[in-house]
């Protein structure tokens, strides 16, 4: 409490720092959000070109996170990485292709929800991992329909 009279600044700066932490929050939402947007173009005009050029989409896979088992999906599509951790369904959805150990999931196949893709993939991985969405679609363009994966 201040001076009688006198503003209290303690209140003034945590209220002044509480404002400049939402702005921040709400500046870094917009980003990513415009982020998200052009990766999904990117997706998009992949999917479109693969269909033009005759890429044939396949049954797609998830693994389960103890990485031995993979599961049946509803999903076809094209893997993006060659270990098929990375697919895009027909429908232009980008998707992490892995699922939790479960014994339905054996059975019954595993449900993938689609993400929002990023527009570099493997950000925080190890050195030499990460790449531009972009280039790691023209060069599954490129690759056609020979394209091996374990996924």
């Amino acid at each position: 409490m201040g001076v009688e009279g006198a503003p209290d600044t303690r209140s003034d700066w945590a209220a002044r720092r509480s404002d400049a932490a939402a702005e921040h929050a709400a500046a870094l939402e917009r980003k990513n959000a415009a982020a998200a947007t052009q990766a999904r173009r990117l997706v998009e005009e992949f999917v479109r070109e693969a269909l033009e050029r005759g890429l044939r989409p396949t049954p797609l896979r998830a693994r389960a996170y103890n990485g031995r088992t993979t599961y049946r999906t509803r999903l076809r599509g094209w893997y993006l990485k060659r270990n098929g951790s990375l697919a895009v369904d027909v429908d232009g959805n980008y998707y992490v292709m892995s699922a939790p150990t479960s014994l339905r999931s054996r059975f019954a196949g595993a449900d993938v929800a689609p993400s929002d893709p990023p527009l570099t993939v493997g950000v925080g991985a190890r050195d030499g991992e990460s790449m531009p969405l972009e280039q790691l679609l023209r060069l599954r363009l490129q690759a056609g329909n020979d394209w091996p994966t374990t996924g």
